[in-house]
């Protein structure tokens, strides 16, 4: 059984007793290709957010770095990275800095966002996510930030997610 079959098995888990994204992450992010295959279970998981083909390179409790490839499926009709492209990169971005970090009998939805358009946005885009950390199931909402910036390091679009934090339901 290959490693993306066996992070598929746990799917079925997401209100589970444990972590499923720092389970998964846990498990990929050390074997070769881990990261793109932990990045295909995620877009598994949230199938809308797997549409823009986004890469977790970097993850730990309370941060998460992801990079998206300028790919012409993802640009709109300026020939950059279209709008509803980069929101996603920083929901997909923010929500997994988030959900690695939560305690085992929490989880999260997003209950609103707001998104700024700085600049265009050409070449790969990385999205970095620092985010505070619950420290129980309690019902919550947490502000999590997401800075996306182009190959030079402008920022080209600053995202920030209002997540409801709460118990997993038993």
């Amino acid at each position: 059984m290959g490693a993306l079959d066996t992070l598929k098995g746990l799917l079925p888990s997401i209100d589970g007793p444990t972590n499923l994204i720092r389970e998964a992450w846990d498990r990929a992010s050390g074997l070769p290709g881990g990261k793109r295959i932990f990045s295909a279970f995620v877009g598994m998981a949230a199938p809308y957010t797997g549409t823009i083909g986004a890469q977790v390179v970097e993850l730990r409790r309370g941060y998460a770095r992801v990079e998206l490839r300028d790919r012409r499926w993802v640009r709109n009709h300026l020939r950059s990275v279209h709008a509803v492209a980069l929101v996603n990169l920083a929901e997909l971005t923010g929500n997994v800095a988030l959900a690695y970090g939560l305690p085992d009998d929490a989880r999260f939805i997003v209950a609103g966002l707001t998104i700024e358009y700085l600049k265009k946005a050409r070449g790969t885009i990385t999205a970095v996510s620092e985010c505070p950390m619950p420290d129980t199931n309690e019902r919550k909402e947490f502000e999590v930030l997401v800075d996306m910036l182009d190959e030079s390091g402008e920022v080209v679009a600053r995202c920030t997610l209002r997540s409801l934090v709460g118990p997993k339901k038993g």
